[in-house]
């Protein structure tokens, strides 16, 4: 099925989200090793905290072997072994498809075991909380189950849960006999986790190095919590990803030696070998991370000054002087455009006078700009026309009501604008970084057109501010209600009628009711301060029948401009 596009409202990294923050703060066990970026990124300093019993737990070298298919039956006879000797086994996959091919073998060797990936995200916390009883085999990817202590023994609670769920009850149903379970069920594994003790606490088998020593040190340290006892091992082979891509020297210098594939290797060399491949990665993936951070702070900074000037707003700012320096700035804006220069018979005069009339209701005749011998004449001719239509129409509709009509109207148009700047952004991005191929920086580039479009946008929305505003009409009658203030706009040129689409009225010409059956989304047509409603005059004789309200089309941004110019549409009238 055909769709429709997707399109970016908002986008932040989460970076820069949390460092929206004043104050920022964290704790977990496996942050050393990530020092460096914390301390980059956010400015945060790691300190490592003591633990409050001594952790006694044994990490064993690591077992290399020369094909994955030796390393999995190694593994599954290490699992043989300590699952027939009562010792619980936690094993640590990369992937599902890894898990599955694991619980494949053991299956195959009958030893029950439970499999805890994505597809058992309901069970997580119950299958890992009993990862710790006796004869329990438990394998996972390296990600599941982070957390959640694993009591050697088990957990009361969660056994006495589903014996009443397998019963045909709840704990919530059976509150007496769910906490007699529990106190039954304490001593049981109390006793059996004394037994766990004794055997070496949980084993933690890693069938493979992931490229973080960050994932592997979670993994490890799902053992030997709180004082308990544990161990750990990995199992790896030089057919694993990590190997293949990142420590080929040690490979060779395994790929030398003469020893059958189900024979394993120890060797200090290849395991800092590992260390190193591991860290080359973290470094790499640090870069991305600081790439993506450095092309999202010009994303960033625009950012900050759109939801600033949003709330401000928001918060029922006063936009009286921002208005009059929009009309100031769309009226100069339109005479550089058409008039440039210091020669009148380089000016296109007829097209001005077209755009101040999109722009405002303007009185001034084509006549009278054609007399004008000065641009900054031009300029001051306009200007002050503008400045007292604007002021004639704040004495009719109020001041008060005009405050909120721009507020409400400056809130639209920088959400619109704001919306299609993210669009084009996002195109802009897909192919800065082809700009290398002219030997040119992909980030200077960015950071200069960025700036470039987000003035332009910024730009466009004071034009359009202005143009709304000014073609705003409010008439009343005289009969009193109960009823928001009905706000329309007159039809100058090109209207948009009724409630169309604010691209439309951004486009071409008047925008869309801002009160009454406006729709500028939510509530934004309430406006209070009296009861106004269309005059008679203006409503249709009740034996017409009324024709549906039409939308022309308006030229897509990268289309030729209606005007005949040649120019694309975002560069004529489109600006």
């Amino acid at each position: 099925k055909i769709k429709s596009e997707n399109q970016t409202l908002a986008t932040i990294t989460l970076q820069n989200y949390f460092r929206l923050y004043e104050k920022l703060a964290g704790m977990t066990g496996t942050a050393a090793t990530e020092a460096g970026e914390f301390a980059h990124t956010y400015g945060l300093e790691v300190v490592s905290i003591p633990t409050n019993q001594d952790m006694v737990r044994v990490d064993e070298p690591d077992l290399i072997y020369k094909t994955e298919a030796a390393k999995f039956g190694a593994v599954a006879d290490d699992i043989a072994e300590r699952h027939e000797g009562g010792q619980p086994v936690l094993v640590g996959t990369i992937s599902v498809e890894k898990s599955e091919r694991l619980a494949g073998l053991l299956e195959r060797r009958g030893i029950p075991h439970e499999v805890l990936n994505a597809k058992q995200h309901e069970r997580e916390a119950g299958i890992v909380a009993q990862a710790g009883r006796p004869h329990a085999v438990t394998v996972a990817t390296n990600m599941a189950g982070r957390g959640v202590d694993i009591l050697l023994g088990g957990n009361p609670e969660g056994l006495a849960r589903q014996e009443l769920l397998a019963s045909g009850t709840t704990p919530e149903d059976s509150r007496e006999k769910y906490e007699e379970l529990v106190e039954r069920l304490r001593e049981d594994c109390l006793t059996e986790g004394d037994r766990v003790r004794e055997l070496g606490g949980l084993y933690v088998l890693g069938t493979e190095r992931h490229e973080s020593r960050r994932i592997d040190n979670q993994l490890r340290g799902r053992s030997g919590r709180q004082g308990d006892p544990g161990q750990s091992r990995f199992y790896l082979s030089l057919e694993d990803d990590l190997m293949r891509l990142f420590a080929t020297g040690a490979m060779n210098w395994v790929m030398g030696k003469a020893f059958p594939d189900d024979v394993p290797l120890e060797a200090k060399m290849v395991t800092k070998a590992i260390e190193r491949a591991q860290r080359t990665v973290e470094d790499r993936n640090f870069e991305i991370r600081k790439d993506v951070l450095k092309y999202d702070e010009v994303m960033n900074e625009q950012r900050k000054v759109i939801y600033k000037r949003r709330q401000q707003i928001l918060d029922g700012g006063d936009l009286r002087e921002e208005a009059l320096e929009a009309i100031q700035g769309a009226v100069r804006h339109a005479v550089d455009t058409w008039c440039p220069g210091d020669y009148p018979e380089d000016w296109d005069v007829e097209e001005l006078h077209r755009q101040i009339q999109v722009t405002y209701p303007t009185e001034v005749t084509l006549e009278q700009l054609r007399e004008v011998p000065e641009r900054d004449a031009l300029v001051t001719l306009l200007t002050d026309d503008a400045l007292a239509l604007y002021e004639a129409k704040e004495e009719e509709v109020g001041a008060e009501t005009l405050r909120e009509i721009e507020r409400r109207v400056m809130l639209s148009v920088i959400d619109q604008h704001w919306r299609e700047h993210l669009y084009e952004m996002d195109y802009l991005r897909e192919g800065i970084n082809l700009r290398a191929m002219g030997q040119k920086d992909p980030l200077a580039e960015w950071q200069r057109e960025g700036y470039d479009m987000f003035s332009a946008m910024m730009d466009l929305t004071q034009d359009n501010f202005v143009r709304y505003v000014s073609h705003l009409q409010v008439v009343a009658d005289d009969a009193p209600r109960q009823g928001p203030r009905n706000v329309r706009y007159s039809a100058a040129e090109d209207p948009v009628q009724g409630s169309g689409a604010l691209r439309a009225a951004a486009a071409s010409g008047p925008p869309p009711d801002i009160g009454g059956n406006g729709d500028m989304g939510g509530g934004a047509g309430m406006l209070e301060g009296g009861a106004m409603a269309p005059a008679p005059a203006e409503l249709p004789p009740e034996d017409v029948p009324q024709q549906p309200v039409r939308v022309e089309k308006t030229p897509g941004r990268n289309e030729p401009c209606y005007c005949g110019s040649g120019k694309k549409f975002k560069l004529c009238h489109g600006r």
